[in-house]
């Protein structure tokens, strides 16, 4: 079983950073793959982040490219998504995502994706 916690959203000044956090505190320790969406108010959600199990091959849109990057801790069950360069368009709830690989995530393509409840990220200009 997959459950996954966020936490690290807040209010935040634009340009500063911040760091969310995803923990996966089920039972299982099947090798999943990690991503992070967004949806704003009155927006669709949207594919932010992903990376493999090994942490070794990261995806990012191209909204966030050079601003966010994505990272993993596997022996904490631990994936992270560090956002510098804050804008007010960032403004949503953050919500981490675990599937067997990350181009499911990449794709849209979340049948079979686990959540996490999400978090609230608000820039102010």
């Amino acid at each position: 079983q997959v459950q996954l916690v966020e936490s690290g959203g807040g209010l935040v000044q634009e340009g500063k950073s911040l760091r969310l956090t995803c923990e996966n505190t089920g039972s299982t320790s099947l090798p999943y793959a990690m991503g992070w969406f967004r949806q704003a108010p009155g927006k669709e959600r949207e594919f932010v982040a992903a990376t493999d199990w090994t942490g070794a091959n990261t995806y990012y849109a191209d909204s966030v490219k050079g601003r966010f990057t994505i990272s993993r801790d596997n022996a904490k069950n631990t994936v992270y998504l560090q956002m510098n360069s804050l804008s007010p368009e960032d403004t949503a709830i953050y919500s981490c995502a675990a599937d067997t690989t990350p181009l499911l995530l990449l794709r849209g393509l979340l049948s079979n994706t686990y959540w996490g409840q999400g978090t609230q990220v608000t820039v102010s200009s």
